[in-house]
């Protein structure tokens, strides 16, 4: 048996992350989960696989919060206001009273089933209700990294519809997940009265502080006068670290506050963006893959076999019942929406880390069962990402829902930012274009139009007036925002 401590923590850990990326490589050219093969990873080296031991709840906690703020706040960032602006009232809906519905309806089917003669489990309603709840939001990391990796593009808005809603429906889950956690310890001391002034203010300090920290980052990334730029990134994440812990101090939402605050550092005039969204990316994955790591190090594979009926019933009625009610309910006044659309937001109701990280949360707290609690949601997450994960494309192309992604970048790897009034647009040349001659100057382009570079197969060249062009070349166009170069 291998024990972590601080002697080896680091060579160990290093290496379960290296076997991770590597296997994952492979995975992913079969269109398995990321996210899944390195749950998998750390089931296969933990204690019943190859003897890494690793048992402590407290720590897989404080893993997951520092995980879930930085995921939390670079999925706020990457979030452009005016894609989800059209689908804001949606995704809000899906994220409040979606996760609410969810939490009932399955609550209430975890009772009905613990209470049947043939079940060997047995729970009362509060504990079947905190159940549901640590597994009523669908995961933002599991959400944002399919989608991204697998180059996903969707209909109808349905891509910002599904990031926004996985990016701010963790905060509701985790309220009622600890609101019912201090029911299932007060007893008859339960007041619904203080339970809804609880929830009511984590809402609102946490949607306050969230917006003026993330105005006070902004203030500071731009005013401040850093002497090297490698600093700013640094900055960013210590305003993330202070925006989480500071409105948890004050009794607010910590999630929803982060998630917030990167939306608006994220829809600003930001110094450095490139630098600090590159920093983010690098140290997202990178807690990915420890929080996933960490997560199936935790879990004893052999305790998953007494509840495996139980979680394979909840996990059924979870995919097929509970979150395909919610979304339609949730969707009724959204005419507009196609049946199609709202029957594949059903299906990508994805559970992941979050589930896990919240069923830690009664273990810590003492509540009975709490073990018990924490295996069924663990193996509800394996079958979720390993049915709904992997077929996320196939559902798609199935509803006829998906189309390209829009691609992002360019060929040059070259950027402005947008809040500069201009734009780089790629084109490439065709036959047609070089037609009145094959020199830049004989070409018909736009005034206030500037061709910055030219792309010919993998070389780049920096053009003047009597480049001869040749079709297939690739223009690199700097121009105001409202010129479009033809």
């Amino acid at each position: 048996m291998i024990t972590f401590s601080t002697e080896n923590i680091f060579l160990l850990g290093s290496f379960l992350v290296l076997v991770s990326i590597l296997i994952s490589k492979t995975g992913y050219r079969f269109g398995i989960p990321t996210l899944l093969l390195f749950l998998f990873t750390g089931m296969f080296f933990g204690s019943e696989g190859l003897g890494m031991e690793f048992n402590s709840p407290h720590d897989t906690q404080f893993i997951g919060m520092v995980a879930l703020s930085i995921i939390l706040f670079s999925g706020g960032m990457d979030t452009k206001f005016k894609e989800i602006k059209p689908i804001i009232g949606m995704g809000v809906i899906l994220s409040t009273l979606g996760v609410v519905m969810t939490t009932v309806l399955t609550g209430g089917f975890i009772f009905a089933l613990s209470q049947w003669a043939g079940m060997d489990i047995q729970m009362s309603l509060i504990v079947s209700m905190l159940l549901a709840a640590t597994m009523s939001s669908t995961d933002s990391a599991s959400v944002f990294n399919l989608l991204r990796t697998q180059g996903i593009g969707l209909k109808h808005k349905l891509r910002p519809t599904l990031e926004l809603e996985s990016g701010s429906n963790d905060p509701m889950a985790y309220m009622l997940t600890i609101a019912l956690i201090n029911v299932a310890l007060s007893g008859d001391d339960f007041s619904f009265l203080d339970l809804s002034l609880n929830i009511g203010e984590q809402f609102l300090l946490g949607g306050a502080l969230g917006y003026g920290l993330g105005r006070l980052t902004v203030w500071l990334i731009n005013r401040i006068n850093l002497p090297n730029a490698a600093l700013y990134p640094v900055l960013l994440l210590s305003m993330v670290f202070i925006t989480f812990t500071l409105t948890d101090l004050l009794n607010g939402n910590g999630y929803l506050a982060v998630y917030i605050a990167g939306l608006v550092v994220g829809n600003c005039r930001l110094s450095y963006r490139r630098e600090m969204s590159t920093f983010l990316d690098g140290l997202t994955w990178l807690l990915q893959i420890i929080l996933f790591l960490t997560l199936g190090l935790l879990v004893n594979p052999s305790e998953l076999v007494d509840v495996s009926l139980f979680s394979l019933a909840i996990a059924v009625f979870m995919m097929l019942v509970a979150r395909p009610v919610s979304v339609f309910l949730c969707l009724l006044p959204y005419r507009k929406i196609p049946l199609k659309a709202k029957t594949f937001l059903s299906w990508v109701g994805l559970r992941g880390a979050v589930p896990i990280i919240f069923a830690t949360y009664p273990i810590i707290n003492g509540v009975e069962g709490a073990d018990l609690l924490f295996n069924i949601v663990f193996f509800i997450t394996l079958l979720s990402l390993t049915v709904q994960g992997t077929t996320i494309s196939l559902v798609a192309k199935k509803l006829q829902l998906e189309m390209p992604e829009e691609k992002s970048g360019n060929e040059f790897g070259v950027e402005i930012p947008e809040e500069l009034g201009s734009k780089l647009k790629e084109v490439t040349l065709e036959e047609s274009m070089l037609e009145n001659g094959n020199l830049l100057s004989e070409m018909n382009i736009p005034k206030g139009t500037l061709v910055m570079m030219v792309k010919r197969g993998k070389t780049i060249l920096v053009p003047n007036g009597q480049l001869p062009l040749e079709k297939g070349d690739i223009l690199l166009c700097l121009s105001s925002a409202n010129k479009n170069p033809e």
